[in-house]
This record gives C-alpha cells, structure tokens and sequence, in this order.
C-alpha cells in the first residue's frame, strides 16, 4: 500500500560498474606509498656490505650506522601509513579520515624527531640541505595539527597540498645534491656560493610548486565555468519527486493530526479566562 505508485530501482548495478566502482575505490595513494616505502627499506638493508648491523662486536659496543637506521625508520614509517591508508579505504566497513589524519599527523612527528637529529651530524652544504628541509616538515606538522580540529577548511588543506609538493620535490633535489650532484663534482662546504645556490634552488622549488599548483587550480576552474554551463545557470537540482496516491495509512496519519489539532484548541479554550 505504501509502495503503491512509487518507482522502484534496482539496487544492483550491472557487473562491469561494479568492477569500475570497485577499481575506482581502492586506495592507490596508500598502495603507492606501500610499494615505494617497501622498495626503499630493502634498498637500505641491501646497499650496505656488511648488513644493517645494529651495534659493533667491539667493547665496549658502539652503535653502528646511524643514518642508515634512520632512514630504514622513514621509509616504514611511509609504509606504515600506506597500510593504514589501505585498511580504512578498503578493509574497514566504513572509512575513517579521522584514523588516517592523526596516524599522518604523528607519523609527521616523529619524522620531525629523526630529521632534526640526523642533521646534526651535519655540515657546510648538508646542514643547509637538512635545514630547509626541516623548515617544511615543521610547517606542515602545524597544518597538519590544525586540521584535526578544523578538516574541512579548505586553506588548510591547499596548504597541505602545497607543503607536501614542496617536502617530495626537495627530497628528490637533495638526493641529487648530496648524493648524485648533476656536474659529477661533489659540493664544496666552504664555498659559500654553494650553500647560496642551495637556498636559491629552494626558492625556485618553491616557484614551481606554487605554479604547478595554481595550474591545476586554475584549469579545474576554466573547465567548470566554460565545459559546465548547465550547473553554473540552472544550479543545483532537487532529486526527482514521484507523487503517489493517498493510501489508508496517509489517511490515519492526517485524521490523527486533525484530531490532536482539535484537543489543543479545547485545552486553550478551557484554561483562558
């Protein structure tokens, strides 16, 4: 009776949508932060000759290779986030952002922690490198922060965007800088226009993002507004109503509103003077 006249769908969709919206759910991000950080820790375990030894077979014992372990903590660190991106996009019955916010947050915390003591061991051009780099992660550790109490503010998240850019590019120049310098010479600390060419580069990256990103942003809106017509002038669209015959149980429903209606005018009636 209620049903009557009402349009049914149907609540399955056809196969190949489903392996679509399947496709379209998993959690890419964290699989790729899973792949990268798992190929990273087997890098650092395997680069070295001698293995990842954790304390020296002197006495009295000393602690071996301390960037080395540092960096195999960044990279499972990654893959931990990776896992948990996955799990709540794929493997819990509903996502919770609010897991995956706070396990970036204190995952970005404890990267603050490493990267501050493996820049201490540092000198000239390397300190300059690590520096900067931990100026970013702070930054974003206090966006990061903010967002906890604030998800849905979009500069907030634009910022995040932005930082994030700017910690992946500058990780990549610094390998280039530190490791596989693009002239084949190694930098020199005691040349300061080394360390001044360092700072430059840092403001170049952060040029690029900011244009990289206002590209994107700027695109997104020319799309909108020339390629979208229809939603800027009609708006947004109520859902498709379908009226159906009064049945029985609408019927009751009013008679029994009616009749309440019909008592409170009484009650008001008996107690005015």
């Amino acid at each position: 009776m209620i049903l009557k006249g009402c349009v049914l769908y149907p609540l399955c969709l056809p196969r190949n949508k489903q392996r679509c919206s399947r496709l379209w759910k998993i959690a890419y991000g964290g699989l790729l932060k899973i792949v990268t950080g798992s190929l990273l820790t087997f890098y650092v375990v395997l680069c070295l000759d001698g293995g990842m030894v954790l304390m020296s077979k002197q006495v009295p014992s000393r602690f071996m290779y301390p960037k080395e372990w540092q960096h195999l903590t960044m990279f499972i660190l990654l893959t931990l986030n990776g896992c948990v991106d996955f799990m709540s996009k794929n493997v819990l019955p509903q996502r919770c952002v609010g897991l995956e916010k706070g396990t970036l947050v204190l995952i970005i915390y404890e990267l603050l922690l490493l990267m501050v003591s493996h820049a201490k061991d540092s000198e000239g051009v390397e300190l300059h490198v690590h520096s900067l780099l931990i100026l970013v992660v702070f930054l974003l550790l206090l966006v990061l922060t903010a967002e906890l109490w604030a998800p849905n503010m979009c500069h907030l998240q634009l910022m995040e965007t932005f930082l994030m850019l700017m910690m992946g590019s500058w990780l990549m120049q610094a390998g280039f800088i530190l490791y596989r310098p693009v002239s084949g010479y190694p930098w020199q600390d005691d040349d300061i226009s080394d360390i001044m060419f360092v700072t430059t580069f840092f403001c170049w990256h952060v040029m690029i993002n900011a244009s990289f990103l206002l590209g994107i942003y700027g695109f997104s809106s020319f799309w909108y507004h020339c390629y979208s017509p229809s939603l800027k002038l009609t708006g947004p669209k109520e859902a498709p109503y379908y009226a159906s015959t009064p049945g029985p149980l609408y019927k009751l429903l009013q008679e029994v509103e009616q009749s309440e209606k019909e008592d409170q005018a009484l009650l008001l009636a008996k107690c005015s003077p």
